[in-house]
C-alpha cells in the first residue's frame, strides 16, 4: 500500500509509473497482466487504500475530490482521490489489470460521500464517459456502473435535486446503448405509487367551486395510470364526464395576454414544477396559470396518444370511444394552441416528442432490435492497378472446362449414362396426378400450365408413343397422357363419354348408307329379277336351316356389294349350289359379314375401352 501512496504523488502521466507500481507490490506470475487471484489482491489494496483516502479527507473537512497536495498532472492539478482513479483506469484500459476494477472503486466512492461530494464524483465519472464507455471496460462494469447511478437517483430528491437527477439519466442514456433492454420498460409499466392527494370535502367558508376542484384533481388518478380506463367502461365514463368540465371551463375562461406574459419561459425555474399544491384556497391562482393548464392538457395527450398506441386492437376500445378521444384530442389541442405565451410553437413541440414516443413504442412492440449497425468493409484497391479479365476459350469459364474436359476423356460425350431421356410413362405421371380431382391440386399449380414441360412432353411423346401423340388434337395436352398411368375415373369421365358418341354417330351413317344403296339397286333391278327372288325364297322356305331371314340378308349383302347386274339363271344357280345346312351356313357367315361392316368402328374403339376395363 506504501508503494500506491507513492505513486500518487508521483509526478507526470500515469503510464511513466504505473505498470511499474504493480509489479512492484503484486510480483505477478506474468509481466503485464494479472492472473484471478492477484487481481482480486490488488482489489483489495486499492479498496482499503481508497477508505483510507476519504477518512483523512472527511477529518480534514476538505472536498474528497480535492483533498491532499495538489498533484501536477501535465494540463491539470489534481488531489490524490483524483490521482489515484487516474491510474487504475489506466491500467483497466491498457488490459493490465481487472477491467471491472475502475467501476467498482467509483461505486465505493459514492457510497462513502455526501450528497455535496457525489456531485464532484459524478463530475469525474462525466469527464471519463469517453474511456469508460470503450468496449473491453463497458462489458465488465455496465452492470455495476447501472447500480452506482440508481443508487444516486434514489439518494437524491426529485424536487429539491432535479437538475443533479436529470444529469444523471443523461448520462445513462449516453452511456449506454439505445438497444440496451435494462433501461427499457418493455411491459409498459406505470409508477402507480405516485399517488395525488387532495380534500374529499369542502372547508368552512371556501368561496370556490368545490365540485369543480375534486374533478380536476381527480384526473390525476387515470393520469397515473392510463392502463386502469382500457378494460373498464365505467371508468372511462367517468374520466369522459371529468375531462369534459375541464375543457369546457378552460374554454370558457381563456387566458388573457398580460396573464400568459406572468410566466417567462426563458427561466429556469419555471420549467421545473414537478408538484403542484392541492390546496382548494390555491384553485383560483391555479386556473390563472398558463403552466398549470399546460400540465393539465400535455397530460391529455399523453393519456390519449397511449390509447392509441401501436398494438392496441379494436377489442380494447370501441369505435365510439375512439371517436371521443379524437374529439377531446383536438380541443385540447386548440387550447394549448390559444394559449400564451407562445401557444404555437409549445404545441409543435409538443406533438414532435409524442412522435418521437410512438417510434419507441413501435421498436418495443418489435423486440427491441438494435440500432447499432456495423460498418462496411471498404474493399482496399489492388496496388497493381486493375485486374484483367481472363480470356475463355469458348467465352466463358464453364464452357471451356467442359470442352477441357471433352478432349482428356472423349467417351464423355458418349457415355450413355449421359442420354438422360425419360420414360413416357415416367414423364407424364406428374401431369396424370394432377388430372385426379382426389388430389386436390388447384388448377394454377397444373403442369399443363407449364409450357417447357408440355412443348418436352410432346415431343417424347411423338418418339415413343405415336398414338397418344394423336389424341392430341382432339383432347388437348391431357389427352397425350397414357391410359395405363390415368385413374379410372378420369378415364371413364373423360373418354369413354366420346368414344361412345362417336360409335353411334358411325353406326347412323353406315345404316343410312346401306339403305340408300338398297333403294338405288331396287329401283335399277328388272322386274324378272324380282320374279327370281321370290322363287328362290319360296324354295328356301322348306330348309331347316336356311330360312326368309337368311335370303333377305343374302340379297341385300349381294345388292351392298354392287351386284346390280346378277341375271335371274345366276340368282338360281346359287340358291341351288347346297341343301338346307349349306344355305344355313353361308346365311350365318353373311350375316357376321354384315356385323363387322356395320360395328367395324365400334370394334376399334371399344377395343381399348374394354381392355382398360380388364386391366
Amino acid at each position: 500500500m506504501d508503494l500506491f501512496r507513492k505513486a500518487i504523488l508521483h509526478p507526470g502521466p500515469p503510464q511513466d509509473f504505473a505498470l511499474q507500481t504493480v509489479q512492484q507490490a503484486i510480483k505477478p506470475q506474468k509481466q503485464v497482466k494479472l492472473v484471478q487471484d492477484e487481481n482480486q489482491l490488488l482489489e483489495n489494496i486499492l479498496r482499503t487504500l481508497l477508505q483510507e483516502l476519504v477518512s483523512a479527507a472527511v477529518q480534514s473537512g476538505e472536498e474528497i475530490m480535492q483533498y491532499g497536495q495538489p498533484i501536477d498532472d501535465g494540463d491539470i492539478c489534481r488531489g490524490q482521490i483524483p490521482r489515484l482513479l487516474d491510474i487504475v483506469l489506466y491500467l483497466c484500459e491498457k488490459e493490465h489489470i481487472e477491467g471491472g476494477m475502475i467501476f467498482q472503486l467509483l461505486e465505493d466512492l459514492n457510497e462513502m460521500s455526501t450528497m455535496r461530494n457525489c456531485k464532484d464524483v459524478f463530475g469525474y465519472i462525466e469527464s471519463k464517459q469517453d474511456i469508460l464507455g470503450k468496449p473491453e471496460l463497458f462489458a465488465r462494469g455496465k452492470l455495476v456502473m447501472l447500480r452506482t447511478c440508481n443508487q444516486l437517483l434514489r439518494r437524491l430528491s426529485k424536487a429539491n435535486d432535479v437538475v443533479f437527477c436529470g444529469r444523471i439519466i443523461m448520462f445513462l442514456a449516453h452511456f449506454f446503448p439505445l438497444s440496451e433492454r435494462s433501461a427499457v420498460n418493455i411491459k409498459g409499466v406505470f409508477n402507480t405509487s405516485n399517488e395525488t392527494k387532495y380534500e374529499k370535502e369542502a372547508p368552512d367558508g371556501s368561496s370556490i367551486d368545490f365540485n369543480f376542484y375534486k374533478t380536476i384533481w381527480s384526473l390525476q388518478e387515470f393520469f397515473s395510470n392510463p392502463g386502469s380506463l382500457t378494460p373498464a367502461l365505467t371508468k372511462w365514463q367517468k374520466f369522459s364526464s371529468s375531462l369534459t368540465v375541464v375543457l369546457n371551463t378552460f374554454e370558457a375562461q381563456p387566458l388573457s395576454d398580460e396573464e400568459g406574459s406572468a410566466i417567462n419561459l426563458e427561466d429556469e425555474g419555471s420549467n421545473f414544477s414537478i408538484k403542484y399544491l392541492t390546496s382548494s384556497n390555491l384553485m383560483g391562482l391555479e386556473l390563472k396559470d398558463p403552466s398549470f393548464r399546460r400540465h393539465v392538457l400535455v397530460q391529455c395527450l399523453i393519456l390519449f396518444d397511449y390509447l392509441k398506441a401501436p398494438g392496441k386492437n379494436d377489442k380494447d376500445m370501441p369505435s365510439d370511444t375512439l371517436e371521443e378521444i379524437k374529439t377531446c384530442e383536438e380541443r385540447a389541442k386548440k387550447l394549448l394552441e390559444m394559449m400564451p405565451p407562445k401557444g404555437k410553437e409549445f404545441l409543435r413541440s409538443i406533438e414532435h416528442i409524442l412522435e418521437r414516443e410512438r417510434n419507441w413504442v413501435w421498436w418495443k412492440r418489435d423486440g427491441c432490435p438494435p440500432f447499432e449497425k456495423q460498418p462496411i468493409e471498404k474493399k482496399l484497391a489492388q496496388e497493381t492497378g486493375r485486374k484483367r479479365r481472363p480470356r475463355w476459350r469458348m467465352g466463358n469459364k464453364e464452357l471451356s472446362q467442359l470442352w477441357k474436359w471433352a478432349d482428356q476423356n472423349p467417351n464423355a460425350l458418349t457415355d450413355p449414362e449421359r442420354v438422360g431421356t425419360p420414360a413416357i410413362m415416367d414423364y407424364w405421371k406428374p401431369l396424370a396426378e394432377d388430372m385426379d380431382e382426389s388430389a386436390g391440386i388447384e388448377e394454377e399449380y397444373h403442369h399443363k400450365n407449364n409450357r417447357v414441360y408440355c412443348w418436352k412432353g410432346l415431343r417424347f411423346s411423338a418418339r415413343q408413343d405415336l398414338e397418344g401423340f394423336s389424341r392430341f388434337t382432339e383432347h388437348g395436352i391431357e389427352g397425350v397422357v397414357p391410359l395405363e398411368i390415368l385413374p379410372a375415373e378420369v378415364r371413364s369421365k373423360k373418354y369413354q363419354a366420346k368414344q361412345a358418341d362417336r360409335s353411334k354417330r358411325a353406326k347412323k351413317d353406315d345404316t343410312r348408307g346401306s339403305l340408300q344403296q338398297v333403294e338405288e339397286s331396287q329401283s335399277a333391278t328388272p322386274p324378272a329379277n324380282e320374279i327370281d327372288m321370290d322363287g328362290s325364297r319360296n324354295e328356301n322356305e322348306g330348309s331347316g336351316a336356311g330360312g326368309e331371314s337368311d335370303g333377305m340378308m343374302a340379297l341385300s349383302v349381294d345388292v351392298s356389294q354392287g351386284d346390280t347386274t346378277a341375271t335371274p339363271d345366276e340368282h338360281q344357280k346359287q340358291s341351288s349350289d347346297g341343301d338346307g345346312d349349306g344355305d344355313g351356313l353361308e346365311a350365318g357367315q353373311i350375316e357376321a359379314e354384315v356385323g363387322m361392316s356395320n360395328s367395324i368402328v365400334d370394334g376399334e374403339m371399344d377395343a381399348e375401352v374394354d381392355l382398360d376395363v380388364v386391366a
